[in-house]
């Protein structure tokens, strides 16, 4: 443990990670590793660092969105394009298990940090990439951007309302995708590592990865051509399954199957008579007819408020909540209860409040031990378990290799 950190208890302990990533896809996959035990070692550009601390919002010079990104990682600043740089590099990797990059591809071969070169030094490393559009292909050698891989996968064409903009995701929906099938590829060859002690190149594609998202919209276009559309807040095959605006604001429905539609009509709103009705006797037909469902339902709605009719809904068994913003959302007792918000102590921050780690284990629970680094706050304890001597770590210095 080279920090003043807790003891990882994670079900990742002992995992060693050198992290060459920035921005958001790769630095969310080695955050998540980090939450689970694994030790990270972070890796950032003198001056500047890791593009995120570019992005506010800031705390006496701090970036937030880089702190809420690299928090339980080690964080070192070094030159990677030095000759001595890149020597530390080759002796970090020599001792990692997994390294994740996301450089342009190309990039790490002339920095002397692609596979081939590292994985020479270690056969056992596991080295994942993380890029725009992969390795191979047409498109290889373009940068990777979260909005461009939603508009190029077709997903902004199917989020909003029909004839209107195209909208993106209200979230980096690719780059944290991008982190999380990162995350579950890794942790597939390191049972392969601890088989056969081999490792290998996992070939991330920023872009493909939301592609198998798309089930529903496969199953339409693969069977019967049909290209999907923005359809609001509507689903694409259920109905009523959507947003409802109510007398104070709007609630989420999902009464898709016979069961909770009928409860729908006879336990929350009274109308016995919309089971009955030709139009909406079964889900295809409720679809076929979602323009004259629509305003019917939301007539209804509109005679009282959401948590009135949540209430109902509750009471009847048939799916409904609310529509929260974050504020709302970070402040609700059952999240609150799940510890989805969390709190570690940071040097510029103080106690500041974080989200939580989704998954929940009985025996090895993930922890949050340590805030994201200031810059280069762990360069002299990580040189030091390399076996560097203060004089060296200071020559390192004078030099610019390390900051």
């Amino acid at each position: 443990m080279t920090a003043k950190q807790k003891k990882a208890t994670g079900p990742l302990a002992g995992l060693k990670v050198l992290d060459l990533s920035q921005i958001m896809a790769g630095p969310y996959c080695t955050m998540v590793l980090g939450d689970l035990g694994a030790e990270i070692v972070k890796i950032e550009k003198p001056g500047s660092g890791d593009d995120s601390r570019q992005m506010g919002p800031y705390v006496d010079g701090e970036s937030a969105s880089f702190a809420h990104i690299n928090r339980n990682k080690l964080g070192v600043v070094l030159d990677i394009k030095s000759e001595r740089g890149r020597e530390i590099v080759h002796q970090l990797a020599r001792e990692a298990d997994v390294v994740v990059e996301n450089f342009r591809v190309g990039v790490t071969e002339r920095l002397g940090v692609d596979y081939k070169t590292l994985s020479a030094l270690n056969r056992r490393l596991i080295y994942c990439s993380i890029s725009g559009y992969g390795q191979t292909g047409p498109y290889a050698k373009k940068g990777g951007f979260d909005l461009v891989a939603q508009g190029a996968t077709g997903i902004m064409s199917i989020t909003g309302e029909p004839d209107g903009r195209p909208l993106k995701s209200g979230i980096a929906i690719y780059d944290v995708g991008a982190g999380l099938t990162a995350t579950y590829s890794i942790l597939a060859a390191r049972i392969h590592q601890l088989q056969t002690g081999e490792g290998q190149h996992i070939d991330i594609s920023l872009a493909e990865c939301g592609l198998p998202w798309f089930a529903w919209e496969a199953a339409a276009y693969f069977t019967k051509g049909i290209v999907p559309r923005a359809t609001g807040s509507r689903h694409r095959f259920d109905a009523p399954y959507q947003a409802f605006k109510t007398g104070d604001g709007f609630l989420v429905l999902g009464a898709a199957n016979q069961r909770s539609w009928e409860r729908l009509c006879r336990d929350v709103l009274g109308r016995s008579d919309l089971v009955e009705d030709p139009r909406f006797l079964t889900n295809s037909e409720r679809m076929d007819n979602i323009d004259q469902l629509e305003p019917i339902l939301e007539a209804e709605f509109a005679k009282r408020d959401a948590a009135t009719w949540i209430e109902l809904c509750t009471a009847a068994s048939v799916p409904c909540g609310p529509i929260n913003d974050f504020h709302q959302a970070m402040n609700d007792p059952h999240y609150l209860a799940r510890d989805m918000v969390m709190e570690v102590d940071h040097p510029v921050f103080g106690r500041m409040k974080v989200i939580g780690i989704p998954a929940k284990f009985s025996k090895t629970p993930g922890d949050i031990r340590l805030a994201a680094p200031t810059m280069g706050r762990d360069t002299d304890a990580v040189l030091e378990d390399l076996g560097f001597t203060p004089e060296q770590i200071k020559d390192l210095r004078v030099s610019g290799v390390v900051q």
